[in-house]
């Protein structure tokens, strides 16, 4: 049988069957729903897009993977090039791996192996948000700051490596000026946290962030995996703040595939590059590089630049802000909007329940979690779709 994520498996309801799925719909047996969360924020193309299957199928006539250890091929040739021309700064560095949990493992593990190849051996702790998510696996979900998986702590006790602070400069310039000497990287998910509740924050405090980096020597990570590819308004906020290590996944395959990269700047990059062999990345993810993923990947970031995707995301926001900003029921804590990401917080979690099924009985797919009802919209979703999301989160508090 199947056993479904974050579920407890003993009283799930009975998920809907997809049948198949097109444009920005999915479609069971009995409904057609627009898919209002893009497949957990990953399919910004849509479903079935002929150009995107059309490079999936051409490469697939040639091989669908080889493993990158001792060989190359093409496709991964061809989207590490396009990654380092299309990134900002010197991030030219790219490092493949099959999930973005696993590609910010592998970021982590640069950001400590960067330091210890230099024999700063006492840099062993990592800087952290309060309310983040960085991925399911061990290191990540310790980096991270979800409740969820606190069972961790229970487990291990606290670690002492992770320190978690609120996105507010004062905690940060404490935070630094207490662990500068002692930290390897602040990871961060840059201007919006998903999972920990689609919170927003201002610039200023990543661009203070970075100035605090450079002045103590401390890697900038910026985990991207949700927020790249224009979630937030911004092609990458690595745009706006340029960190040493970048990590994309989701989008990065038009949601087509598992794929995800860690891409590191120069800097980083030469704390590997000698002779010593004790200094190489040992990481080898079985399916980096994927062959398929790559292809499917190139043509994505083609799309995505060919059409003005941009525009799109802005229109998106734009139609967004006109229909929900001063939206208003007691029962709302607050509602937020940045780039093709919209967010009502309600003040009981509780208010929420029933909400998924009464947006399938109007059409929609919803996915609401903890005490967030949002929506990340697949970037193709024309307005009277948009509209039909929005009005369906707003009819639920007017019944």
């Amino acid at each position: 049988m199947i056993w479904f994520p974050y579920e407890q498996m003993k009283t799930m309801k009975k998920p809907w069957k997809i049948l198949d799925a097109e444009g920005v719909y999915l479609y069971t047996e009995d409904q057609k729903l627009i898919d209002s969360v893009s497949s957990w924020w990953s399919v910004i193309h849509g479903y079935k897009h002929p150009e995107l299957n059309e490079a999936i199928i051409s490469q697939v006539k040639k091989f669908s993977h080889v493993m990158l250890g001792g060989l190359t091929h093409e496709p991964v040739e061809k989207l590490s090039d396009k990654l380092e021309s299309w990134l900002p700064g010197d991030l030219d560095y790219c490092f493949f791996s099959d999930s973005g949990s696993v590609a910010v493992e592998v970021g982590l593990k640069m950001a400590l192996q960067y330091y210890m190849n230099q024999g700063e051996n006492q840099r062993t702790k990592i800087l952290s948000l309060e309310h983040s998510y960085h991925g399911d696996t061990f290191k990540t979900m310790e980096a991270g700051d979800d409740e969820d998986y606190h069972f961790v702590l229970k487990a291990y006790g606290s670690n002492p490596h992770v320190i978690h602070i609120p996105t507010k400069i004062p905690a940060l310039e404490e935070a630094f000026l207490k662990y500068h000497s002692e930290l390897n990287c602040f990871l961060v998910e840059p201007l919006l946290q998903g999972a920990g509740g689609m919170r927003m924050y201002d610039v200023a405090f990543l661009r203070r962030a970075r100035q605090l980096c450079d002045q103590y020597g401390v890697l900038l990570v910026f985990d991207e995996v949700a927020t790249g590819f224009g979630r937030t308004g911004n092609r990458f906020v690595a745009d706006l703040v340029l960190p040493d290590i970048l990590i994309l996944g989701k989008a990065l395959t038009g949601g087509y595939m598992g794929h995800a990269v860690t891409v590191a700047n120069r800097k980083v990059f030469e704390g590997f590059y000698n002779d010593n062999p004790e200094h190489a990345l040992m990481h080898g993810p079985t399916f980096m590089g994927n062959a398929l993923a790559c292809s499917v990947a190139l043509k994505s970031i083609e799309i995505f630049e060919k059409q003005d995707y941009m525009s799109k995301i802005h229109k998106i926001e734009s139609i967004t802000r006109r229909e929900m900003e001063g939206f208003f029921d007691p029962r709302i804590q607050e509602i937020r909007i940045m780039g093709g990401c919209v967010c009502v917080e309600v003040k009981d979690a509780s208010v929420l329940k029933g909400y998924q099924q009464f947006a399938y009985e109007r059409g929609v797919f919803s996915r609401p979690f903890l005490n967030c009802l949002y929506a990340m919209v697949p970037y193709i979703i024309q307005e009277e779709e948009l509209v039909k999301v929005l009005g369906t989160m707003k009819a639920w508090f007017g019944r």
